[in-house]
């Protein structure tokens, strides 16, 4: 790998923006166009880990990805003061690295969930069985002709996929680039490179991260930031940054979440904690002192949730650097395949146990699982209801589903089939109207998707 390719600041469209009297570089320039990105504000009311809930302490996804985007940017601003880092990037210099790096992990950390669809990964995973059902009932003879690997991109639908076609196609202005983000920042986005034929060969890989619409712009992507090794396509390195990021946002804030939400108390997680044991006798001795400071202190049990949990973002951003810096030699030739935070090291432990609260202790909460339930009901009822509308030949149908649709992604899916809107629905073919139709759903807000749900249902009239 060259690291002169890895930070590609070009752009899949060559960029028109006026530089003069604007000081920021070109991955600087991305952020830009993703805080400012319609699907970016939908995230504040998509579920983190609790569905539809009305207590605003707790977490949303758009909350969750600006604390990743935080973590992320700290993560990148420890590595560019690795002097191990540093001696392998010697094409630029510390000074320019420091506004390369870390703003490419803000950004990727920001998008990261972009793609997710309403109810939280259980969303995904409502999306994949209603297909998986669909593709085999007799009812829905037109989806039948479907190729098998077209298939997968619904029966193996997966938000990173999803999140990959948003920030390149369909945050539409009147063209099929997206965000035209730099090549640095997609790279670094993508953290399942595997499209339906790749899962197909390797039966260990599960996770679908480029789907068919978009494997073009993932080769092209690959290309520029020279991410084949020895003939296979490998992760961008900081990728692996940024999915650590997640990991300690979604394992320490899931942690306080179920605080607040009364689910456990300190007792029981300083009862965990403590349990933790590094390789490392020092780390060992230094994490009990960190922890029992909290624990003696005086303070009102909130403020020590809070005060553990910046210790806890504090060991794990320190564990994932030095995972990242010590198997950077593996990293970089594609031979690095596990998660920074699940390494065999002594990160390890401390990963676990705060794993195993959120299985113990909230994923498995009552109203999280009667919840899910009603997403359950909302997004398979709003297939149900617009692949009827669309699928079918009825002109009048089409019509009324059209109306409901988001106009851009109408703009999209005629464009992505080189067809002229005026031609109609019926010319778009029907693997074409289900990409349109998962993709106004997935980009709903949990709010929103029930509203429509309830609307289409007759249970609500305005």
């Amino acid at each position: 790998m060259e690291w002169k390719k890895l930070l590609n600041e070009k752009r899949l469209k060559p960029s028109s923006r006026d530089i003069v009297g604007d000081a920021r570089n070109e991955v600087e320039s991305d952020f830009g166009r993703i805080i400012f990105c319609p699907a970016i504000r939908r995230m504040h009311d998509k579920t983190q880990v609790f569905p539809l809930t009305t207590n605003d302490n707790i977490h949303t996804r758009l909350t969750h990805s600006m604390e990743v985007m935080s973590v992320g940017y700290s993560l990148g601003m420890s590595i560019c003061e690795d002097e191990i880092f540093l001696d392998r990037v010697k094409y630029f210099s510390k000074e320019d690295l420091i506004r390369i790096i870390p703003t490419i992990l803000k950004n990727s950390c920001l998008m990261h969930d972009i793609g997710n669809p309403p109810f939280g990964h259980f969303g995904e995973k409502i999306i994949q069985t209603y297909f998986e059902k669909a593709f085999s009932k007799s009812g829905f003879n037109k989806l039948k002709n479907i190729r098998k690997c077209d298939r997968a991109d619904f029966t193996k639908f997966d938000g990173n996929a999803q999140g990959l076609r948003v920030i390149t196609k369909l945050q539409y202005l009147g063209n099929l680039y997206g965000l035209n983000l730099t090549f640095a920042t997609l790279g670094s986005f993508i953290k399942y490179p595997y499209t339906a034929k790749d899962l197909s060969r390797q039966k260990n890989k599960c996770k679908l991260g480029v789907f068919q619409t978009e494997k073009e712009v993932f080769e092209r992507i690959i290309e520029e930031c020279g991410l084949i090794v020895d003939g296979k396509i490998v992760r961008h390195p900081l990728s692996y940054l940024m999915e650590a990021a997640d990991s300690i946002c979604y394992m320490t804030m899931d942690v306080e979440d179920g605080f607040n939400k009364g689910l456990f108390d300190m007792q029981y997680l300083y009862y965990q904690l403590e349990e933790v044991r590094f390789t490392d006798f020092k780390s060992t001795c230094d994490w009990l002192s960190d922890l029992r400071d909290i624990k003696k202190s005086s303070l009102e049990d909130w403020v020590k949730m809070v005060n553990l949990r910046v210790m806890l973002i504090k060991w794990l951003v320190r564990l994932a650097r030095e995972t990242f810096v010590n198997n950077i030699d593996m990293i970089e030739q594609g031979g690095f395949n596990n998660e920074l935070l699940k390494d065999k090291n002594g990160a390890n432990p401390l990963s676990m146990v705060l794993l195993n609260i959120c299985k113990e202790k909230i994923f498995t909460n009552r109203d999280i699982v009667s919840l899910e339930l009603t997403g359950h009901a909302v997004l398979t009822g709003l297939l149900d209801y617009y692949i009827e509308f669309l699928i079918q030949d009825n002109d009048a149908y089409m019509k009324r589903a059209e109306q409901l649709i988001s106009q851009g992604l109408i703009d999209v899916a005629f464009l992505e089939n080189k067809i002229e809107r005026k031609e109609g629905f019926n010319k778009l073919p029907v693997y074409a109207k289900l990409k349109l139709i998962v993709d106004y759903i997935s980009g709903m807000t949990d709010k929103f998707a029930l509203t429509q749900y309830q609307k289409l249902n007759g249970q609500k009239i305005i």
